[in-house]
């Protein structure tokens, strides 16, 4: 039976988020983590006949939850444009996961129609944390893989 080898996992702090808004690209550098997911949404389907619950899928809800340290504009301006504006700023972001230790190269993701959601802090004091940092979720509507994993070079056996 063959195996993934411990070589070919892929680090989580290596790669780097790209955010483009208002035809700006900003890397950036101070994201501690984010992660976009795929909810699929189903149904219960039930017919005389069976005992069997079927599932029927009917759409996917998609999200992203993120985590930044506190100090950069980025998504506060975004807040501030919304509170003025009642406009929600649209963005896209970049994901990719490189690890150059690996032998399955990198992965990019791009996220497209995001908006943020959910609370997002604009002033924070905290006298028990050296490093200031805050959670965000955002939604978005369309997403391109435009480079995949490859397969590992070798598996071990």
């Amino acid at each position: 039976m063959s195996y993934l080898l411990a070589k070919d996992t892929v680090n989580g702090a290596e790669g780097k988020i790209v955010v483009t808004i208002d035809g700006r690209n900003v890397e950036v550098a101070c994201m501690r983590n984010i992660t976009t997911n795929a909810e699929i949404q189903s149904n219960d389907m039930r017919v005389i006949g069976t005992r069997k619950v079927q599932n029927k899928n009917n759409g996917a809800k998609l999200t992203g939850t993120g985590n930044i340290y506190y100090g950069t504009n980025l998504f506060t301006d975004m807040v501030l444009q919304y509170i003025n504006t009642g406009v929600m700023p649209e963005f896209s972001i970049q994901i990719t996961n490189n690890d150059p230790t690996t032998s399955i190269g990198s992965q990019v993701m791009a996220y497209y129609g995001c908006t943020l959601t959910g609370t997002v802090p604009l002033s924070i004091l905290n006298d028990e944390e050296a490093m200031l940092n805050y959670d965000f979720n955002f939604a978005w509507t369309d997403v391109a893989r435009l480079q995949a994993f490859s397969d590992p070079a070798k598996l071990g056996s």
